[in-house]
């Protein structure tokens, strides 16, 4: 299904400029955006991906990351092609970048949001989750989705890399419960020659995530020589704990080489134990290593006593101890909803 795209200007000369995401791209008529799935038909910039759902699928929540929002329930998880970064890294990227690197070519099977709704609570799942590829990209039928779960008891997730614009969150922000964002690299000269794009939007819209309420856990991917600087951790562990706060999860995930990135072997596990003792030390309450399964540290602790709350194996949960969010032991609250 074509639609108009919700956020845009119209130009002179039958060009628009996108509001969807921080890149705010100008199209020409006949062109297509750097998602590469809006495209300006004659100075109306539409959607070519509304209801085509490319990726579906029941995950355990811990999958997306999200460990504090209802540990062991399901999210229903759903796609469209397509994305806003270039990720010469990514691990999705037969989706996510299908029609850059195919000729715009976008495939999907048609759902409407009563669909994914009514399949989602027919999978006893808790929540839908708007994932695999930015949820940015498919902006307007995630927002129909979710405001329609949201309806019938349902939780909405987005995992994002965190470039939507801020008109995007707003928009999204009374149905939104959690997100998992992206902070890859610490440094600009990262983002814009790995993914093509610029830290300061996604280190804005974490503030904003965070202000309005939204449940948000962080996830960077460990790239040796790439970003596993340890002062550029520490630089990052810092920012989480100072700004956004000492409760918010960061996810430290092992890198496997995939798609442009060949050349890098995968990430030590030395690597992510080292990550994990600077989120510590910063003060970090919840410091999680992710792909890298056997680790005590995918387990969820009490910062205030030290009791094992929520056992994980491989993104499973295998023992919980919490109750309500609390500490069974001492009666410290966790963050997140238990």
């Amino acid at each position: 299904m074509i639609m108009e795209t919700s956020i845009y200007d119209k130009l002179n000369n039958n060009k628009v400029k996108c509001g969807i995401c921080n890149h705010f791209c100008i199209v020409e008529d006949g062109q297509r955006g750097i998602c590469n799935v809006r495209e300006n038909r004659r100075g109306t910039l539409c959607s070519l991906v509304y209801g085509k759902i490319i990726a579906r699928g029941i995950d355990p929540v811990e999958k997306k990351p999200i460990f504090h929002f209802k540990p062991g329930s399901s999210s229903y998880s759903i796609a469209s092609v397509g994305c806003n970064f270039r990720c010469s890294f990514c691990q999705n990227s037969d989706i996510s970048q299908m029609p850059t690197d195919h000729g715009g070519l976008i495939r999907g099977i048609d759902m409407s949001p009563d669909t994914i709704v009514a399949q989602a609570i027919r999978g006893e799942c808790a929540s839908i989750a708007y994932t695999y590829t930015e949820p940015a990209v498919y902006f307007e039928f995630a927002f129909d989705t979710a405001k329609l779960a949201h309806d019938k008891g349902l939780a909405n997730i987005f995992v994002t890399n965190g470039y939507m614009s801020s008109k995007v969150i707003k928009m999204m922000a009374p149905y939104l419960d959690a997100a998992n964002v992206d902070l890859k690299s610490f440094r600009n000269d990262f983002y814009q020659k790995q993914c093509r794009a610029k830290i300061e939007p996604v280190k804005e819209n974490l503030k904003l995530l965070k202000s309005l309420g939204i449940l948000v856990e962080v996830t960077t991917l460990l790239i040796p020589g790439l970003n596993d600087d340890a002062g550029e951790l520490k630089a990052m562990a810092n920012f989480i704990a100072g700004t956004l706060g000492v409760e918010t999860p960061w996810h430290i995930s092992g890198f496997h080489p995939c798609y442009k990135m060949t050349d890098h072997g995968p990430t030590p596990v030395t690597s992510l134990e080292d990550a994990y003792n600077t989120g510590k030390k910063a003060g970090l309450r919840y410091v999680y290593t992710g792909n890298a399964p056997g680790l005590e540290s995918e387990n969820t602790f009490c910062h205030s006593c030290g009791k094992l709350l929520v056992e994980r194996v491989a993104y499973n949960v295998k023992t919980y101890f919490t109750k309500n969010g609390e500490c069974p032991d001492c009666g410290t609250e966790l963050y997140g909803i238990f």
